[in-house]
């Protein structure tokens, strides 16, 4: 595993991770969404995608796996692009417990996309899919703090990325986290 790099962006909803991990993914960096494993099996159980499906799919995966489900799905996935680039993104890695189990046979650098409560709710008041309003943004926050143990990857980040500006700004911020982590 020497010199490759799984980069795994943490941050509460709306601070950019997902930004950060689709500007990546145009440079040609692989990347694993978390996300879509819950996609997959709604899908493979003929469900609509929606909140209440994903939601019923990630709480049996946790029942089923525990809080480091995801981060056992993503093992396999995370080892095959590793043999294929220095570099893997993780977009999706929330919880302790993921964090714990996959930096003991990868190379993790958390990275913390941080912005302001405010900002965030912003954004996710107005993104196309799922929009939230602030209160929805709020309590969502408080969910994934206490049920999904997020604090934790957040707290011990080797990296913090502030976001308050446009994309052309967090592009240039990623950029620089780049060459640093690649010397």
């Amino acid at each position: 595993m020497d010199n490759k790099i799984v980069l795994a962006f943490v941050g509460m909803p709306g601070a950019g991770k997902s930004e950060a991990t689709a500007y990546l993914k145009e440079k040609g960096i692989p990347f694993v969404r978390f996300g879509q494993f819950t996609d997959d099996e709604v899908k493979k159980r003929n469900l609509p995608l929606n909140p209440i499906n994903e939601r019923t799919i990630r709480e049996e995966f946790r029942r089923e796996l525990g809080m480091g489900a995801y981060g056992i799905m993503a093992k396999p996935k995370i080892q095959e692009l590793l043999t294929k680039s220095r570099i893997v993104v993780l977009d999706g890695l929330y919880s302790w417990e993921e964090y714990i189990l996959l930096q003991k046979e990868f190379p993790v650098k958390l990275v913390h996309i941080y912005a302001e409560p405010e900002k965030r709710y912003e954004r996710l008041a107005v993104r196309p899919i799922r929009p939230l309003t602030k209160q929805e943004a709020h309590n969502r926050d408080i969910v994934e703090l206490e049920k999904l143990n997020k604090g934790g990857p957040i707290a011990i980040a080797d990296n913090c990325i502030q976001n308050e500006g446009d994309l052309a700004q967090l592009h240039e911020k990623i950029d620089s986290l780049l060459i640093k982590l690649t010397q």
